[in-house]
C-alpha cells in the first residue's frame, strides 16, 4: 500500500512523491470546469461509444475458429460491464470489398475463391465466406452492436445478388450479437490506385453506385425483415482533402435524397490515422505520439467534416482510427505512451461530438488492444492499449446513460509541458462528476526521479470538504510494453481477466471552496472523481431507451464546398490516409 501525503489544499491520500520528484515538478494550472454541462459539450455518449474496428479477414484470429477465443471475448466483457453495453464493432477494412457469401460453405475461416474473375491489385471476389462467419461473431457479447462491411468494389453482372446474398447473411446470421448498419464499400476514394474502378471515378459516381446498392439491401433484405432504410453509413473514406469525396459534395451528389422516397444514410463514417508507415512523410517517435498538440494538428481537416457532418442533422462516427497505421510500430503503438495518447483521442472525440470511435486492430498489428493469437514469437497477451479503453469505459459508465464530456483549456503550462497537457471535465445527469487529467512529457522506466505536473481544480462551492477519488492510467514508463494498470487493476494475458494489484483509496478532500491540487506524473492520466471510486458504483444495463439530446441541427443540405484549395494548402505533415 501507498503512505499519504498532505497538502495546503485540502488533505490528500495520494501515491507519495518523492523529496527529489517534487522538486521536478515543473509546473501548474488552474483548472475551473463548469458545474453544469457548459454548451458545446458533448451530446449523452452512448455506452458503447469507444469500440473497435476488425479486419474482415482476421475475424476468426478474434473470435476463435472451431475453438472460441476466451481471452478476446472477455476482454470484450470487461469493457461491456464498465461501460453499460459492448463496444461498438466494425467488420471492416481493405478486405471487405474482396469477400463474397456463399451460403453452403460453413467452415469456421475464409477460402481463396478458385474461380475469381473481378478486377482490382486484389481481386474484388478473391475470397468466400459463409454462415461460420457470422456463427464465430456471435461469440461476442450478448447485443455488440456492428457495422458489418459489404463488398461494394464487386461489379460483375451478379453484383446485385451477391451483395444481397452477404446482406442476407449478415441479417439472419447475427444472432447473439446485434447488427447496427452496414458500410458499402471500404474507402473508395482510393479506388483508382488499387484498380477497383477506373476512370470517370469520383463522389458523384461513388454516390449512385452507393445508393444502386443501398436501394437493392433494402427492398431485397432490410424491408422484408422490418428492418429501416437509413440503415447505411457513407462514405467510409481515407481521407477527403482534395477529394470529391467531402460531405457536402455527396449532399449535392445526391446522397440524402435516396430513392423513391427513401432515405439510406444513418451516419457519416470517415476514417483516420494520426500516422500511416509509407504516406506520411516524416519519421515518428513515441515522444510525438505523445505531443498532443500534433493530434489535433492532424485532425484538424477532420473536425471541419464532423461540424459540416452535424449540420446536415445526421451524427458523425469515425469507424477506422489509430495511432499508427496499418499494423503499427513496435515500441511506439504498444508502448504506455500509446495508451495515453488513446484515451486523450477518445475523449477529444467525444468532446467534438464525434458519436462513436473504432480503433481498429488486425492479428498482426502492434497498435491493436491485444495480441489474440500468438504471433511475432510470443503468445496472445493484453498490450497497455487496454488499459485506456478499460479507463474510457468507466468514465463513460459514470454517468449511466448521461455521459458528457467537455475539453478544458490546458494553456500556459510552461515550455517543457508545452502541447503534452490535457483536461476534460466529465458531466452526469448535466453536474460536473469527474476531471480527466492527462500527462504526456514522456518519462521512461530507465528514468528513477520523474517529474509531475500540478493541476489546481476548483470542483466549485457546491463541492466544498468533499472527497474527490482519483483513478490512475499509470506504468513503469511511457515506453513500458508491460506493467500498466488502470484503477489498481491489471488484466491477465491469457483469461482476460482483472485482479486488483492496488486496492489503495486514493482520495483528496477539498477545501472550503471546493478546490485541491493534483499531481499528476509524467506520462500518467487520473481521473478525479466526486464522492466515489470510479467504477465502483453500479452500471445499469443499456437497453437503447436512455433518453438522448442531440446537438446535431435540423437536417440540412450544406451549400457547395468553396475552399478546397484552400484545404489543401492546410494539410498538415501528419496527416495520414486510412488502411
Amino acid at each position: 500500500m501507498v503512505p499519504s501525503l498532505s497538502a495546503g489544499l485540502g488533505h490528500i491520500a495520494l501515491p507519495l512523491l518523492s523529496l527529489s520528484q517534487l522538486a521536478l515538478a515543473q509546473s501548474s494550472l488552474s483548472l475551473s470546469p463548469s458545474s453544469s454541462a457548459p454548451e458545446g459539450a458533448s451530446n449523452y455518449l452512448d455506452a458503447s461509444f469507444a469500440g473497435f474496428g476488425i479486419e474482415p479477414s482476421n475475424l476468426f484470429s478474434f473470435t476463435g475458429g472451431a475453438t472460441p477465443n476466451k481471452l478476446s471475448v472477455k476482454l470484450l466483457q470487461n469493457l461491456a460491464d464498465y461501460a453499460g453495453a459492448p463496444p461498438h464493432i466494425r467488420l471492416g477494412g481493405n478486405t471487405q470489398d474482396y469477400m463474397l457469401y456463399e451460403s453452403d460453405y460453413t467452415d469456421f475461416a475464409w477460402k481463396k475463391n478458385p474461380s475469381s474473375t473481378a478486377q482490382g491489385n486484389i481481386a474484388a471476389d478473391s475470397m468466400i465466406i459463409g454462415p461460420g462467419y457470422f456463427e464465430a461473431l456471435n461469440r461476442f457479447p450478448k447485443d455488440t452492436p456492428v457495422t458489418y462491411g459489404l463488398n461494394l468494389a464487386y461489379m460483375e453482372d451478379d453484383w446485385e445478388d451477391r451483395i444481397v446474398a452477404a446482406a442476407q447473411g449478415a441479417v439472419s446470421g447475427m444472432k447473439n450479437v446485434k447488427l447496427y448498419s452496414f458500410e458499402v464499400g471500404n474507402e473508395p476514394d482510393l479506388w483508382l490506385q488499387n484498380t477497383f474502378r477506373t476512370a470517370p471515378w469520383n463522389g458523384q459516381v461513388y454516390t449512385t453506385q452507393f445508393l444502386d446498392r443501398a436501394e437493392a439491401v433494402y427492398n431485397r433484405v432490410l424491408k422484408p425483415a422490418g428492418l429501416p432504410s437509413s440503415f447505411f453509413e457513407p462514405p467510409a473514406t481515407a481521407s477527403t482533402i482534395g477529394t470529391t469525396f467531402e460531405i457536402t459534395q455527396l449532399v449535392s451528389d445526391g446522397m440524402m435524397v435516396g430513392r423513391d422516397g427513401n432515405n439510406y444514410v444513418t451516419v457519416w463514417n470517415q476514417h483516420d490515422y494520426f500516422y500511416f508507415i509509407g504516406v506520411t512523410a516524416t519519421p515518428i517517435t513515441l515522444n510525438d505520439l505523445m505531443q498532443f498538440d500534433q493530434t489535433n494538428t492532424q485532425f484538424a481537416y477532420w473536425e471541419k467534416q464532423v461540424k459540416i457532418g452535424l449540420k446536415t442533422g445526421l451524427p458523425y462516427v469515425l469507424r477506422e482510427m489509430s495511432s499508427i497505421g496499418p499494423i503499427g510500430m513496435p515500441g511506439v503503438s504498444d508502448a504506455f505512451g500509446a495508451s495515453l495518447w488513446t484515451l486523450n483521442f477518445l475523449l477529444y472525440a467525444a468532446s467534438l461530438d464525434i458519436s462513436s470511435v473504432q480503433m481498429h486492430m488486425t492479428d498482426n498489428s502492434n497498435a491493436s488492444a491485444w495480441q489474440p493469437i500468438p504471433m511475432y514469437g510470443r503468445g496472445p497477451f493484453v498490450r497497455t492499449l487496454y488499459y485506456a479503453h478499460a479507463a474510457m469505459a468507466q468514465i463513460v459508465g459514470n454517468g449511466n446513460g448521461t455521459t458528457q464530456i467537455s475539453s478544458i483549456s490546458t494553456q500556459n503550462v510552461g515550455a517543457s509541458y508545452d502541447g503534452r497537457i490535457r483536461a476534460y471535465s466529465m458531466y452526469a445527469h448535466n453536474n460536473l462528476q469527474a476531471v480527466i487529467m492527462l500527462n504526456g512529457k514522456q518519462a521512461n522506466e530507465s528514468q528513477s526521479d520523474k517529474g509531475s505536473f500540478t493541476f489546481t481544480v476548483n470542483f466549485g462551492s457546491s463541492n466544498a470538504n468533499k472527497d474527490v477519488y482519483l483513478s490512475y492510467l499509470t506504468a513503469d514508463g511511457a515506453d513500458s510494453q508491460t506493467g500498466a494498470t488502470w484503477n489498481g487493476m491489471t488484466y491477465n494475458d491469457a483469461t482476460g481477466e482483472s485482479s486488483v494489484v492496488d486496492s489503495t483509496a486514493h482520495k483528496v478532500t477539498l477545501d472550503g471552496s471546493g478546490k485541491a491540487s493534483i499531481p499528476v506524473r509524467d506520462s500518467q492520466a487520473v481521473v478525479a472523481n466526486i464522492g466515489w471510486q470510479i467504477g465502483s458504483t453500479a452500471v445499469l444495463k443499456s437497453d437503447g431507451s436512455t433518453a438522448r439530446k442531440s446537438n446535431a441541427s435540423p437536417r440540412t443540405i450544406p451549400a457547395p464546398s468553396v475552399a478546397v484549395t484552400a484545404m489543401i494548402a492546410t494539410t498538415f505533415v501528419l496527416m495520414a490516409f486510412g488502411a
